[in-house]
């Protein structure tokens, strides 16, 4: 009862805030008037920004994957240190609408516009996905339903405060969403980190020690006794951890829905001040989020086997199981199998063949126990033995999560396609009340698109975001980067860049997350890691795509005619930022 009047609550807050910010035109719609504060915006920007992936997968990837999931927390930070500097302010100079409309201008092309939102819809539905996903794993936990419902439940609550407020709406409601998800992020890591290692801070907990030795250790101890890798070492070969953080750096900096939060701010100045704050509240969770994670994974072990670690008299008894993993069965994203009948949780590495001989002295007849990465961060306080309001926050941090990202991501498309396409290019004499109803259209058809995705997503909530970081990288971050700072770069250079790193990038996800996986019998498909290019993963590709776009762009635009001298004029002039704008 606690949870759902914490949920309904924030609800009611988010969807108040909605009506009273309620979009009356194509300026508040989509750039919700110029009007927004700089920390306003920064708060706005990181609630965008830590969207499901941050909140509820970033450290549950962390605490299965241990050292690999770092790119994660190295690659979304980094990124916007290269948005501040290089995209940020001078976008805003520019001042228009949306990210295909400055590629328009800039390549002085209606093709170029088009292609640009067949990126865009490309990389916001790929993120979009996981956002619904999470969406549908919070309210499926809290609701106590299946996934789908809980899906179709969150496709509802966007669809009211996302087609209603426009950006205006959606602006405010996300700084109301930040406030709600660092405040259900940090408290229950302050009681856990209390817990396990006596020190309130959590940054500081993950050096701590346990019971006379530091908690990695501890964990290192823990896991290479279960069979699996060691926590603070990966797997991961050293190229692909350079491919994947450099992918999700430049790949924030090429995010259609982050980098429309800074036409939102009155000047260009505001622009760099906002993307500072948006860094430093950022921070308080990504610094955050490795402890979560290791202490998740820690309270995970010990709850499955209290007694002595990888001995099959330390595995807990099915029957006497706690009451978390009985609601968390419920939703599917906890199942166990007793593949031996012992009525006892047997979780070891299946997929380790050197630990085989000691588990199968258990009795061991392969893991018995599959636990989704995605629900840590939601289950740790209920795995924690946290009181009830403290649960009742994590579930409102999340929806607040998944929430203000998906509504940002949605507002994106909604203006590609009612700005872009409808106006830009096919009906110019539209009315802007036709516009923003067309707007609105459009936002509630991406809804229905994006909640179908989210049903069956090609991978865990991080990941997902992941391939739609290596899309953004690929296809618009190189011709964004060069019209700003490339005069010589021209219309047809930047089409054959932003098709080449798009096909590319999206052909090399696909093939090896779908169609390579569905090759029964393949003689070549059980290692898939070992057919990678380069021994890049689908995660870090965007690089290689990026790299390709750069090529193609600068190639093409030397064998072909230089842009008009108006163009290059303006190029000098969103360089150079006068005074009065500063």
């Amino acid at each position: 009862m606690l949870t759902y009047l914490v949920v309904g609550a924030s609800f009611a807050l988010y969807i108040g805030i909605a009506v009273w910010s309620r979009a009356h035109n194509t300026g508040d719609f989509y750039i919700a008037g110029k009007g927004v504060s700089p920390i306003a915006n920064g708060m706005a920007t990181a609630a965008d920004w830590m969207s499901a992936a941050s909140f509820i997968s970033m450290a549950g990837l962390i605490a299965f994957l241990g050292y690999d999931g770092s790119v994660y927390l190295m690659g979304w930070t980094g990124g916007y240190v290269l948005l501040a500097l290089f995209l940020a302010p001078y976008l805003r100079k520019f001042g228009k609408f949306t990210v295909p409309e400055f590629i328009a201008e800039r390549y002085y092309s209606k093709t170029a516009r088009i292609v640009a939102v067949v990126c865009l819809i490309f990389i916001s539905f790929t993120y979009v996905a996981g956002q619904m996903r999470g969406v549908g794993i919070v309210f499926s936990r809290f609701l106590e339903v299946e996934v789908t419902v809980g899906l179709i439940i969150g496709m509802g609550i966007v669809f009211v405060y996302a087609v209603l407020g426009g950006m205006k709406g959606v602006t405010y409601t996300q700084v109301a969403q930040y406030c709600v998800l660092i405040f259900a992020y940090t408290v229950p890591a302050v009681f856990i980190a209390i817990q396990i290692s006596g020190n309130a801070i959590p940054q500081l907990a993950f050096g701590s020690d346990v019971g006379g030795i530091s908690l990695l250790d501890k964990l290192d101890d823990i896991v290479t006794s279960l069979g699996f890798t060691q926590y603070t070492s990966g797997e991961k070969s050293t190229i692909d951890i350079f491919c994947i953080t450099l992918a999700l750096m430049v790949g924030t900096a090429g995010l259609p829905h982050v980098i429309v939060r800074f036409f939102t701010v009155p000047r260009v100045r505001d622009a760099r001040i906002s993307a500072g704050y948006a860094l430093l509240f950022i921070a308080i969770l990504y610094t955050t989020a490795p402890a979560v994670g290791a202490m998740a994974r820690y309270n995970l072990i010990n709850t499955i086997q209290p007694g002595d670690i990888g001995a099959v008299n330390g595995n807990l008894v099915y029957d006497e199981r706690p009451e978390w993993m009985h609601t968390w069965e419920n939703t599917g994203l906890v199942v166990f199998e007793d593949k031996n009948g012992d009525g006892r949780i047997q979780y070891y590495n299946d997929a380790n063949p050197d630990f085989t001989p000691v588990a199968d002295s258990y009795g061991w007849q392969g893991n018995e126990l599959t636990v989704d990465r995605d629900i840590m961060v939601l289950a740790n306080p209920e795995i924690a033995g946290l009181p009830n309001w403290v649960i009742a926050l994590v579930a409102a941090g999340g929806i607040a999560a998944a929430l203000s990202t998906a509504a940002g991501l949605l507002l994106v498309i909604s203006a590609a396609v009612s700005h872009d396409l409808i106006k830009g290019i096919f009906v110019p004499s539209i009315s802007e009340k036709g516009e923003l109803r067309a707007g609105r259209i459009a936002a509630a058809f991406a809804i229905l698109v994006a909640g179908y995705l989210g049903f069956d997503p090609p991978g865990w909530v991080a990941q997902v975001v992941a391939f739609a970081f290596g899309l953004a990288a690929a296809s618009l971050f190189p011709v964004i980067l060069l019209g700003i700072f490339y005069k010589r770069a021209n219309k047809q250079g930047a089409i054959a860049g932003m098709l080449t790193g798009l096909i590319f990038t999206y052909g090399y996800i696909e093939f090896f997350k779908g169609l390579f996986l569905k090759w029964a019998g393949a003689p070549w498909g059980e290692n898939v890691a070992a057919n990678w290019l380069f021994g890049i993963s689908p995660e870090g590709i965007g690089v290689i795509g990026m790299i390709l776009n750069f090529i193609v762009a600068i190639s093409v635009s030397h064998m072909t005619s230089p842009p008009p001298d108006h163009i290059q004029h303006m190029v000098e002039h969103i360089r150079v930022p006068r005074a009065a704008e500063e």
